[in-house]
């Protein structure tokens, strides 16, 4: 059974850093894309950031660009996100997703998904 495992989400002042952290199990990913999506309260899931199978490639959202960085380590089967200057408007439950079939940005073509890490950063 295939499993993603996020951890690192919490409570961060603004302009704080937080590192969350995706751990794959059940099936390696080493050949598949990986990414992140973020759902706030009473909004849409958004495409956060996505990184190719040997971590070469990296996309983000306008918003997080310049202050977050994704990155991989496919020996431990785990895909991270590093997020800098946090704002109030980062506020979102994260979810880490594996294998897409598609546009990366659409949640619809992702075929695996974590079980998501708040993440809230107070004004």
């Amino acid at each position: 059974q295939v499993q993603l495992v996020e951890s690192g989400g919490g409570l961060v002042q603004a302009g704080g850093s937080l590192r969350l952290s995706c751990a794959a199990s059940g099936r390696t990913f080493s050949s598949d894309g990986m990414g992140w999506f973020r759902q706030a309260p009473g909004k849409e899931r958004e495409f956060v950031s996505a990184i190719s199978p040997n971590g070469i490639s990296t996309f983000y959202v306008d918003s997080v660009k310049g202050r977050f960085t994704i990155s991989r380590d496919n020996a431990k089967n785990t895909v991270y996100l590093q997020m800098n200057s946090l704002k109030p408007e980062d506020t979102a439950v994260y979810y880490c997703v594996a294998d897409a079939d598609g546009d990366y940005r659409l949640p619809d073509y992702w075929g695996h998904w974590g079980q998501g890490t708040q993440v809230t950063v107070s004004s």
